[in-house]
């Protein structure tokens, strides 16, 4: 790997991170939870505190 050591347990989580990247199912469910996830965030005003646009604008 690139000459960088991975810890041995690592290695498994690796494998399997590997795994769900070509998973089509995963990456859709992945996708779709960052999706509700913000939009939880900007109907609460999390993106107004933190340097976002104020609402209504």
């Amino acid at each position: 790997m690139n000459g960088v050591s991975v810890p041995k347990g690592d290695t498994e989580r690796l494998a399997e991170l590997k795994r769900k990247v070509h998973d089509d199912d995963y990456l859709q469910a992945a996708i779709q939870r960052i999706a509700q996830v913000l939009s939880g965030e900007i109907m609460q005003g999390v993106g107004a505190r933190h340097g976002g646009r104020k609402q209504g604008q």
